[in-house]
């Protein structure tokens, strides 16, 4: 949610974090300039179709927000394509291979997360909030605007030097995607980064996390 816009500049589709890469998330230095070059321009092909289905909504849920509405993407079987293609293509994009899992943000990291996971071949593991998953857990309290939530992970969906991704809608303040990059450290993952559809930058979310961000559309907040 936000009370701003999209922004309309096709650079600014694309925004990887600034961090430096560490040896887990080796840069696109794989891949020719060529092959950068092509990955580039088709995403952002993909991007720009399919978030013509993504509709926003005045003073929802409350006066002075603006709700950015994903969901229309999922009614639209081409819109929905492009969407997986953009995300396949942002990994790919990255140069470090194949994930051995897709980690998934409750709720919304679960429409896209299971079948980004099959295209790429690898595992999807849900991060869920307290009290939804059995057996042995992983758990991270959290901050939340109005208060603190807790997420959880089955200890074993993720074994030790397993290379994972972390995949949500948004970000906004970060402090899930932390939260769920603690849980994929706790049970012993290789945190390669995290990918968003949207980002929120106003609220600089991204600077909470210690892997690389990348977000297919940016919003002004």
């Amino acid at each position: 949610m936000s009370n701003t816009t999209f922004a309309t500049d096709p650079s600014a589709d694309h925004h990887a974090s600034s961090r430096p890469e560490s040896d887990a998330t080796t840069s696109t230095s794989k891949l020719s300039s060529h092959e950068i070059e092509t990955i580039q321009r088709e995403r952002k092909e993909k991007t720009t179709y399919f978030r013509q289905a993504i509709t926003q909504t005045p003073d929802f849920p409350k006066p002075g927000i603006v709700f950015e509405d994903i969901f229309p993407i999922f009614t639209s079987p081409p819109h929905h394509e492009a969407l997986i293609r953009a995300y396949e293509l942002q990994i790919k994009e990255l140069g470090v291979g194949t994930p051995d899992v897709i980690v998934g943000l409750d709720a919304r990291g679960f429409l896209i997360g299971p079948t980004l996971a099959l295209r790429a071949g690898c595992k999807f593991v849900p991060v869920r909030k307290a009290g939804k998953l059995p057996g042995k857990l992983e758990t991270v309290t959290y901050d939340k605007e109005y208060g603190a939530d807790s997420f959880a992970i089955q200890t074993a969906s993720i074994k030790p030097s397993d290379k994972v991704l972390v995949v949500d809608d948004l970000i906004a303040t970060g402090g899930s995607a932390k939260a769920a990059g603690e849980l994929v450290k706790k049970c012993g993952g290789q945190l390669l980064g995290y990918i968003f559809i949207i980002e929120l930058t106003g609220l600089k979310g991204r600077d909470k996390l210690d892997a690389p961000v990348y977000t297919l559309i940016e919003s002004q907040a």
